[in-house]
């Protein structure tokens, strides 16, 4: 049963209207219902086939004012290569040492890993562990690569990854709703862009079909989204 805080804020919404971009924003955050500074939220429905591994979506973007959230990152990486990680702000840094006490432990206390080519064959051992949380590394995430300050400033700074699921939707935070309008707007823009440039050859037809925004746990909104 939806809260009586929820069944307000849904008043103000009229469901059968797709709303403008900044009009959508505005309703956001005044139908926000928690009292927390909520995330806020975009979810597309796709013109793909899930099921069909030429139409998977998948990608990376650098949102113009983050996500309004810290990451603690990870960063698997030689032992010359430490310092430097630790100096671009790896919340943890380590070698095979580090990966033999996390196959120990299974006590993961980050929320995205980077690290270098070398590195790779040796987190096979962690691949159980963190593919199923999705923090394995990967070349298509840009969380695998050689300038270990670049791949760590960029997650810090609120590079994000995004990729379709079962249903051929995208689910992505995009701000907070502290952010003022102009900043969601801008991360919302850059967000959608990117899944455009995105759009699998194999794909025919309406690409995005369907954008909702919303805050945590608030009603969705239906967006129009600019040609």
């Amino acid at each position: 049963m939806p809260s009586k805080r929820y069944q307000e804020a849904k008043k103000l919404i009229d469901t059968k209207r797709v709303y403008p971009i900044e009009e959508a924003l505005t309703l956001l955050k005044q139908s926000s219902v928690q009292k927390f500074d909520a995330s806020v939220e975009l979810h597309l429905h796709l013109g793909i086939d899930p099921t069909k591994g030429d139409q998977q979506v998948r990608g990376t973007v650098s949102l113009p004012h983050g996500t309004g959230r810290t990451k603690r990152v990870a960063a698997f990486v030689e032992a010359e290569k430490e310092a430097d990680a630790k100096a671009a702000g790896a919340d943890v840094v380590g070698g095979e040492e580090l990966i033999g006490q996390l196959v120990k432990t299974e006590h993961i206390e980050f929320d995205v890993a980077v690290a270098t080519p070398g590195m790779m064959s040796k987190l096979a051992k962690l691949a159980k562990i963190l593919g199923p949380r999705g923090l394995m590394p990967n070349p298509k995430t840009d969380t695998i690569g050689a300038n270990v300050t670049k791949m760590i400033q960029e997650q810090k700074a609120g590079k994000i990854s995004f990729k379709n699921d079962d249903t051929g939707n995208v689910h992505q935070t995009f701000g907070r709703v502290s952010f003022e309008i102009p900043k969601l707007k801008e991360n919302l823009l850059a967000l959608v862009e990117i899944v455009r440039k995105n759009k699998p050859a194999a794909s025919k037809g309406i690409y995005i079909r369907n954008a909702v925004i919303c805050s945590t746990m608030g009603p969705g909104i239906h967006i129009e989204i600019p040609i």
